[in-house]
């Protein structure tokens, strides 16, 4: 008999090895390999992680290095960047490192591709894209890519070993409708990061759907939408847990960056109410309760966006509140298929 598709679709992890408050570089991907050690034995389908630089809460800026860290620490679970953030680097480099990724891990690795620098401007300095034309060469830079990553060529001067016939599978990530624009394009799905970046969203998920051109990669448009989730036993334990991540936006908006602090029980007396408003704005995409408020409010969430994969984000202080967290979504609220 047929498996019966569960109402809300695949499930996959959007990790950046949070450094919290009292915690380490070493614990942070101590705890991300754990994570990812446990989402596949709950079914998620891909443990992505992102990368950031100058940023003294996350651990995840040398994203292949962590990839492959967790990638021999897991069997199944599909890992990846989400992403790297290609104006940072030579093309040719990211195919070498994501080639060796490959053939380490054959059939599981990612590379998903951002176009914003993910950092401030000094730090883009320290990374050398003062000897880049930074984001405007991005479409450029993808297609250069994909052709180091792709089969040998007659003539070519330049390959990438490890690299070439790899054909690593590409994402476009985006937070605006450029990337829909340049992923339907490129016929190459498509992942939104309404996780901070919401208002796009719609706009752009239909700009992706309406524009996509098949390629070899993709038949057909494939969107996977990035949202907070967070559970816990009960609604009001899942809303303190946020306010970690609450916390930390608000921090952003203050110019004071750093590492993930804990729960708080009044978040009000935190931010003032332009704060309060605009970090509201920011984590709009968040879904927060017991399993039976998340199960709720994802299911209209899936059927507004019609995504074909979610991927979701945790910003919890504590670790074993995020496994309990992961572990909820994946049993709690997302039923497993039914023969």
């Amino acid at each position: 008999m047929r498996l019966t598709a569960p109402p809300i679709p695949s499930l996959s992890i959007l990790d950046l090895a949070p450094i919290v408050e009292g915690g380490a570089v070493a614990g942070a991907l101590a705890n991300s390999l754990d994570l990812a050690q446990h989402a596949e034995t709950w079914g998620y389908k891909r443990f992505w992680l992102a990368e950031h630089h100058n940023s003294t809460g996350i651990a995840s800026a040398a994203t292949a290095v962590v990839i492959a860290h967790v990638a021999a620490g897991t069997g199944a679970i599909r890992v990846g960047a989400g992403g790297v953030m290609l104006p940072n680097h030579a093309p040719l480099v990211i195919a070498e490192q994501f080639g060796t990724l490959a053939e380490l891990h054959p059939g599981r690795i990612d590379l998903g591709l951002g176009r914003a620098p993910g950092t401030d401007q000094l730090t883009m300095l320290a990374l050398r894209r003062d000897q880049h034309p930074g984001s405007d060469t991005f479409p450029q830079d993808v297609l250069e890519l994909q052709a180091f990553l792709g089969d040998a060529r007659s003539g070519e001067l330049v390959r990438a070993i490890p690299g070439t016939g790899s054909h690593v599978p590409l994402w476009i990530l985006g937070s605006s409708l450029y990337g829909a624009q340049l992923a339907a394009a490129l016929g190459l799905p498509y992942a939104f990061a309404s996780h901070f970046a919401p208002d796009a969203l719609i706009p752009a998920l239909a700009i992706y759907r309406d524009r996509f051109q098949p390629s070899d990669q993709l038949d057909e448009p494939y969107a996977m939408v990035a949202a907070n989730v967070i559970v816990a036993d009960d609604d009001s334990e899942a809303r303190r847990l946020f306010t970690s991540a609450q916390q930390a936006f608000t921090n952003v908006l203050r110019g004071r960056r750093g590492q993930l602090p804990p729960p708080i029980d009044d978040i009000e007396s935190y931010w003032s109410p332009e704060e309060k408003a605009e970090v509201s704005r920011m984590l709009n995409r968040s879904f927060v309760g017991s399993p039976q408020t998340v199960r709720a409010v994802l299911t209209e969430f899936v059927n507004e966006t019609q995504a074909d994969e979610l991927i979701v984000a945790a910003a919890i202080h504590d670790h074993p509140a995020r496994l309990r967290s992961y572990e909820l979504l994946a049993t709690g609220v997302t039923p497993a298929p039914v023969e």
